[in-house]
């Protein structure tokens, strides 16, 4: 279990890892187990995009809300996603999704969290921020990449993309990824570094319900276990054909 003790000669980017680190290691877990396996099902990850962009959106709304205190500080330039989120909605739900779309439990609770955290003490929404859009500029690449892939080679998944697009929350345009990331920790860092020591060790500890509350979005993420089983049953069938072939040609 971490304890927050901190070090006063560590960069507060690195202090937000070490406490996090076990908490975050659970939910590469989490999204490696479940969703890797279904990344090639655009529902699955239409429904992945549906969990997290109330939450992103949130962000980005309170960073303007506070744009001249600790958390608006945190911004910088293009790391806004709200509209790249709406964008691949409509294009994997229609133009009208907004019509029958309400909030699932998942998705009010963190939303309630996080209304909760602003009332009390908007400076530990820092900690939303921060890991949020370092995971989108992290692992969201990673798997960006993975579906690009899988696109490639349909036979390795469980649907394609018909037409250009659905991509544009991991679309940075042409901004260099290793930037946006140094920008992001040296924003982290300056601000960290007008905070007390007290104030440091509240959001360190909130860092953890952050991925807390992450695991409990992934998990209410719908249609993934009904991907892996297509997945399996086309595995086995593959595997009973070269096993039929194989047949075919010892006789």
């Amino acid at each position: 279990m971490w304890s927050p003790k901190g070090s006063a000669d560590a960069p507060f980017n690195r202090e937000m890892r070490k406490a996090t680190r076990d908490i975050h290691a659970v939910s590469d877990a989490l999204v490696n187990g479940k969703l890797a396996l279904a990344l090639s099902d655009n529902i699955v990850w239409a429904d992945g995009l549906l969990v997290f962009y109330e939450i992103f959106r949130y962000l980005e709304e309170a960073m303007q809300r506070y744009r001249n205190q600790p958390l608006g500080q945190l911004r910088i330039e293009g790391m806004e996603r709200t509209e790249a989120f709406e964008a691949d909605l409509r294009y994997y739900l229609g133009e009208d999704w907004t019509a029958t779309y309400t909030p699932r439990e998942s998705v009010a609770n963190y939303l309630q969290h996080m209304m909760e955290v602003e009332e009390n003490d908007p400076d530990l929404l820092i900690a939303y921020v921060y890991h949020l859009y370092m995971g989108l500029l992290s692992g969201g690449q990673i798997l960006r990449k993975k579906r690009q892939l899988l696109n490639r080679f349909p036979m390795l998944g469980v649907s394609r993309k018909t037409r250009p697009g659905g991509d544009a929350v991991t679309d940075f345009g042409g901004r260099s990824i290793y930037q946006m990331k140094k920008d992001l920790v040296a924003a982290l860092n300056s601000v960290a570094a007008e905070l007390d020591d007290d104030k440091k060790k509240l959001i360190l500890e909130e860092s953890r319900t952050v991925f807390e509350l992450n695991n409990t979005l992934v998990r209410s993420v719908k249609g993934v276990g009904q991907v892996i089983l297509r997945n399996v049953a086309f595995f086995l069938a593959f595997i009973f054909m070269l096993y039929m072939l194989c047949k075919m040609f010892m006789f």
